[in-house]
């Protein structure tokens, strides 16, 4: 046990960490956005499972990370859109939709996968790129700045998520829509439309979720693959109080104790294996319900708006 505190061992499990943080990071910001305009989408986890399969299979025939990445993306925007006409244009219940979603994207990605792959084969994902000087930083540096761009991207997207949110006329729309649709649309705001938006884009993030396990993480991909994150996601926006800052620190809080069962096993620390493997989610689960009430959902969340009524 002493072994986890010598530095190269939490050097590595940092480092883990963040690897591990980045998937649920883009995932929850941009459920972050969506609840914020009103809509809950449970649909998280398919969408990252339909984009992982996406992007690997992108870079298993073509070789290219970045068209992997961008179709990822595409694929995560055209199931958003599907949500967003369900639950935005038809008003229909919106768990109800996610949950439907979720389905689609948890078969169809293992049809595809056995259609069109068959067996589990292993790809060249996004390398670490190693910022010179700043990686040099005593025991920071190698944790920080020694990773590949999709968690630099990942980290760079929590300011600017809460900028554009508190910051700028996008976000005073998208939450006075959350907050309430009624008088955001007698204010000319097309409340339709900035759900529609903010759906498509916190997908868009998810795909990119399912691309950075898929082509950044494992390099591989297999049936169910995500494992539930996407519903993890979703929990940490609330846990963040639906801020992105908040949300950060609930990835990496989950992500240590996902590091953490990684090292004890790693180094074979007598713990047994089901007990480690159930520590984040347990963990999850505890945080979850201590911190629940602590943020304020925004008012009309789950809530379809149908113009004339209150």
């Amino acid at each position: 046990m002493s072994e986890l505190l010598s530095a190269n061992v939490l050097t590595g499990m940092l480092n883990t960490m963040l690897t591990l943080a980045t998937p649920l990071l883009f995932a929850a910001l941009g459920e972050t956005f969506s609840q914020r305009s009103g809509v809950v989408n449970l649909g998280v986890d398919g969408i990252m499972l339909l984009s992982a399969f996406g992007a690997f299979y992108v870079v298993l025939t073509n070789g290219s990370l970045f068209l992997g990445l961008v179709v990822a993306m595409l694929i995560g925007i055209a199931m958003g859109a599907a949500m967003s006409f369900v639950s935005v244009t038809m008003k229909a219940e919106q768990g109800v939709s996610g949950i439907g979603l979720q389905m689609f994207g948890l078969g169809m990605s293992s049809l595809l996968f056995k259609v069109m792959v068959g067996t589990v084969k292993t790809v060249q994902g996004f390398p670490r790129v190693r910022i010179p000087l700043l990686a040099e930083i005593p025991f920071l540096g190698p944790i920080l700045f020694n990773n590949n761009v999709l968690v630099y991207i990942a980290f760079a997207l929590v300011p600017i998520c809460w900028y554009v949110l508190e910051r700028t006329t996008i976000g005073l729309a998208i939450k006075a829509v959350g907050q309430n649709p009624a008088a955001a649309d007698s204010r000319g705001i097309n409340v339709d439309l900035v759900r529609y938006g903010s759906v498509c884009f916190g997908a868009m993030l998810a795909g990119m979720a399912g691309a950075a396990i898929s082509i950044s993480t494992v390099n591989l991909f297999q049936d169910n693959l995500t494992a539930g994150q996407g519903f993890i996601a979703v929990a940490l926006v609330y846990f963040g109080g639906w801020t992105p800052v908040g949300v950060m620190f609930g990835a990496l809080l989950f992500s240590v104790a996902n590091s953490l069962q990684l090292w004890l096993q790693v180094l074979g620390v007598n713990v047994p294996a089901g007990l480690a493997n159930m520590l984040p989610y347990i963990l999850t689960i505890v945080v979850l319900t201590i911190s629940v009430s602590r943020g304020k959902a925004p008012a009309a969340l789950n809530r379809p708006f149908l113009r004339g009524e209150n």
